[in-house]
């Protein structure tokens, strides 16, 4: 049976579809079945995210109202035959749209695929406990940003009024150079504010910005970073990247200043 996880944050923009995309690849660059379910209904986006948006012709909402089967609807990604997303409606949601029918199409495949990944929608409304009801496991996405941070602390109290089996916590756009400036909070202090395990930091990086519809190329800080994570989550290996370190003593100096006169 699959694990059920919902990518969650509590401010819009910290990247929460860019890690779903990439983290479905890492898993199925391990050789795992994925299925990435988008329900951030009207702002959809991960099949764009993923490159296949001229390949789909169904969506959650054409199974719900019986115009398709599931595995109908499900688009294979072009590069790793063991990718799978469920686009949602592009549309405003319509009432057929419960956490309880999403439920039901993601018990239809979970016995095909090992993770099910759905991709929730920003903030704390009906969207977000639509999908959160559905999951075994949450991973909360969160940048060093302190808005961001105050947002990511009321949805760990949330998150955990649910009965998941684990809430995790990715950091996404981190600069080592900040943090070794004392211009950012460090990852692992981050970690002790939320109270929730750090399961992987991700880099700021031009990298990340050019991947839509791409893969993160192989020699990136970047695609390193999302394969400690996807292992952290499959192997549950506690084994975080190191962004400061290039950017410590006299050299490090050197880097940083090159890189905040950039």
């Amino acid at each position: 049976m699959a694990k059920k996880i919902v990518i969650t944050s509590g401010k819009g923009g910290v990247g929460k579809t860019t890690l779903t995309a990439n983290l479905g690849i890492a898993l199925s660059s391990m050789g795992l079945r994925v299925a990435l379910i988008d329900v951030d209904f009207g702002l959809n986006n991960l099949d764009v995210a993923l490159g296949v948006e001229n390949k789909v012709l169904y969506d959650v909402s054409d199974i719900l109202n019986g115009r398709c089967r599931v595995k109908q609807a499900l688009v294979q990604h072009n590069v790793f035959k063991n990718l799978f997303v469920l686009p949602s409606d592009n549309l405003s949601v319509n009432a057929n749209v419960t956490g309880q029918n999403i439920k039901l199409i993601i018990d239809s495949i979970s016995s095909v695929f090992d993770y099910i990944i759905l991709d929730c929608p920003a903030g704390i409304d009906v969207g977000f406990h639509r999908a959160v009801s559905c999951a075994d496991r949450a991973i909360l996405v969160t940048t060093p940003n302190l808005t961001s941070l105050r947002d990511a602390d009321k949805v760990v109290s949330i998150l955990k009024s649910y009965k998941l089996d684990k809430i995790n916590l990715v950091v996404n756009r981190v600069r080592g150079d900040l943090i070794m400036g004392k211009k950012s909070i460090d990852y692992f202090d981050i970690e002790s504010m939320l109270k929730i395990e750090l399961l992987g930091v991700l880099p700021e990086e031009d990298n990340v910005f050019l991947s839509s519809g791409y893969t993160l190329p192989r020699g990136s800080t970047s695609y390193k970073a999302y394969k400690y994570l996807a292992e952290n989550l499959h192997f549950n290996k506690k084994r975080i990247i190191n962004l400061t370190d290039k950017y410590s003593g006299f050299f490090g100096s050197i880097r940083r200043s090159i890189k905040r006169s950039v």
